[in-house]
């Protein structure tokens, strides 16, 4: 899969299903065009607890942005609002100049063109790791049998796992299963992938096969929004680092500035922590 796979959009119909609300996001669409996710004051509550306190953010096109911060900081939260896993309170969420949250949306038809990935693995047990990668190509997009592991086996390939196709997941590692997780989401052909602390469940010498995974998407120009607590790899990979605390972004920028000259004094408070446990 190249970055005009998963990035092209000709002859898409869009993602709503009604005519409600389209007005609005017509009138908008102009603003949000230039970017290929655009999240606009967005809010979440659980209950009484705000976890997202008026989120902004664009990323674009084939850019890698990296979200850090403490746990419980509302990045996990984010990921899964934009994956429309998590219905949102207020704001918008944009993709590729499209509103996904308004009225009449398909959510469906919204999640076939993000891949998201999460810390634990979510393989199917009882099927091989070639059944795990093609079973949504031909429910969800309608391939054949024939084309689904022809895709499947291009991309097991290309990541190291051709020889494990016909494994059941218990006989990977860890770091081998989070490779076919992401492996899964890859053949949907996304526009937009999602990694929610995809290393956090994996014992350290497993963590840099992983890695290399995604370090290969972002030089083939994969559009990626990434919470991670390995910042030394956010500082390699990331075009833009963003600090969340509270529920809010404190503060964004090009990793080298944010990682030696950040200017909010809590991203200095963090980051001396960070430091201070031997994780940077």
């Amino acid at each position: 899969m190249d970055a005009a796979d998963s990035g092209s959009v000709a002859g898409d119909p869009g993602f709503v299903t009604s005519t409600d609300g389209v007005a609005d996001a017509a009138g908008a669409a102009d603003g949000a065009a230039a970017a290929a996710l655009r999240i606009e004051q967005l809010r979440k509550s659980y209950g009484a607890e705000e976890v997202l306190r008026g989120i902004d953010l664009a990323v674009a096109s084939h850019e890698v942005v990296c979200l850090i911060g403490a746990s419980g900081s509302g990045k996990s939260t984010l990921l899964r609002c934009v994956n429309l896993l998590e219905r949102i309170d207020s704001g918008s969420i944009w993709l590729d100049g499209q509103l996904i949250t308004g009225p009449g949306v398909d959510q469906n038809l919204v999640r076939r063109h993000i891949g998201i990935v999460f810390q634990s693995f979510n393989l199917f047990p009882h099927m091989t790791v070639e059944r795990n990668v093609t079973l949504a190509p031909m429910k969800v997009l309608g391939l054949s049998r024939a084309a689904a592991s022809a895709r499947a086996a291009e991309l097991l390939d290309r990541f190291g796992l051709g020889e494990k196709r016909s494994d059941y997941p218990d006989r990977l590692s860890g770091g081998q299963q989070q490779r076919v997780a992401i492996v899964r989401a890859l053949a949907m052909r996304p526009r937009l992938m999602l990694l929610d602390e995809v290393t956090s469940a994996l014992d350290p010498e497993l963590v840099a096969d992983v890695l290399d995974v995604i370090r290969e998407l972002a030089r083939s120009g994969m559009t990626m929004l990434i919470a991670t607590h390995e910042m030394g790899f956010a500082r390699d990979i990331a075009s833009r680092v963003c600090f969340l605390s509270g529920g809010q972004i404190i503060e964004q920028a090009p990793p080298e500035q944010l990682f030696s000259q950040p200017s909010d004094e809590r991203t200095r408070r963090f980051l001396r922590r960070i430091v201070d446990a031997g994780r940077m």
